[in-house]
């Protein structure tokens, strides 16, 4: 991979400013892309990275030039490198991260910058991030409410709630009083923990002496087995539901026989093989997962390496589109994307069928979803 070298004033003079890079046509398409692949959120992060191994290398002949960096999953860092994708790289796409505080930070810098942005995590886009983000993983109220049908069709009338101390943990505590309030549940009690805590005793005593009917885990990558442990550990033996966050086979590795029995939200990227052959997310589905785990081993599958790998699924489909009428390296290149995000319809993918629009940047449905539970080590999906 090239690198440009300015010298150390050059640099932070750049990185210091907003505002849009400039343009010059170049003959290839370069994509900044910011991943968490050390710290806390590496789990989520590295399989982002390794899914790059199996997605296109160039689009309608147009050569990919992927520039991807590690940002630790701290914003500030995430922040950095979106700067760099902007001044150095003249990014005319850039995604990321896989935490969502980071790719909160990377969204403020693409819509400062005005450069489409695919984040390949959850996070609240508002009204400053809607022109120029979207992002690939399912949103909260999707997942959430899978979850919340199950609880409701066994009863489930209190809930505790244990999650991140941050806005991944937020959008789904937000989201079960949203719609689970209403639908008859009621929080018993509410814990928080860091993403780089390795103990949440604390908290899972609070929770079991609140004695819900449900805890609801908010989430992502290994750490979501944490509370999982710790509540099996500590003789809870009421359901406990994982968000999509957790959809891994590392969370049975970390969990071990504490998983068992947990009911949890998926992309049906896990779980493709028993896809009816009408879906269309079971061919994209068994592409990547074959190919993953041909590479880094058997059941080595990930939700996250889904959101990576869809994301260049999705430019397969609006890059031809863009095209048509500007070239890369251009502010009339960014634009026509940005528009052609919005105007293709049905981009099938691992994780779902996206129909993007100026009011939905997630743009999927039902179809992006399903329910899991751990049975004997293995995931089955929950009928």
């Amino acid at each position: 991979m090239k690198k440009t070298f300015l010298s150390a004033v050059a640099i932070a003079a750049a990185l210091a400013m907003p505002g849009s890079p400039a343009t010059a046509q170049t003959n290839e398409i370069t994509i900044g892309i910011s991943v968490t692949t050390t710290g806390p959120g590496a789990p989520l992060g590295i399989p982002e990275r390794n899914a790059l191994d199996f997605v296109a290398k160039e689009i309608a002949g147009v050569p990919l030039k992927v520039i991807v960096l590690d940002d630790g999953g701290d914003p500030t860092n995430a922040t950095t490198n979106a700067r760099r994708f902007v001044t150095e790289s003249k990014a005319d796409i850039i995604m990321g991260s896989s935490t969502t505080p980071s790719s909160i930070a990377v969204s403020n810098v693409a819509n400062e910058a005005g450069i489409p942005h695919i984040g390949l995590s959850p996070f609240p886009i508002t009204p400053e991030r809607a022109k120029w983000s979207v992002t690939m993983p399912q949103p909260v109220s999707i997942m959430g409410k899978v979850l919340y049908e199950h609880m409701k069709a066994h009863n489930i009338k209190t809930v505790g709630y244990i999650g991140y101390s941050d806005s991944y943990g937020d959008l789904w505590f937000n989201d079960f009083k949203f719609q689970a309030v209403p639908m008859g549940m009621t929080v018993a009690d509410e814990e928080r923990f860091a993403r780089p805590d390795t103990s949440v005793a604390g908290q899972v005593l609070k929770l079991v002496a609140a004695n819900p009917d449900a805890i609801l885990v908010g989430a992502s990558g290994t750490a979501a087995a944490l509370p999982q442990i710790e509540l099996r550990e500590r003789g809870y033996q009421g359901l406990i539901y994982q968000t999509h966050g957790a959809a891994s086979m590392d969370f049975i590795r970390i969990a071990g026989k504490a998983a068992e029995g947990v009911i949890m939200a998926s992309g049906p990227v896990m779980d493709p093989e028993d896809q009816p052959d009408e879906a269309q997310t079971k061919k994209p589905g068994l592409a990547i997962d074959t190919a993953y785990e041909a590479k880094y081993g058997p059941n080595s599958r990930s939700q996250f390496a889904g959101h990576s790998y869809d994301a260049f699924l999705v430019l397969e489909r609006i890059v031809p589109v863009a095209l048509k009428t500007a070239k890369p390296g251009t502010g009339e290149f960014r634009e026509a994307i940005r528009q052609a995000l919005l105007s293709e319809r049905e981009i099938a993918a691992s994780q779902g069928v996206y129909n993007f629009t100026e009011k939905d940047r997630y743009g999927l449905d039902d179809r992006s979803r399903i329910i899991l539970t751990v049975k004997d080590g293995k995931y089955m999906l929950v009928k």
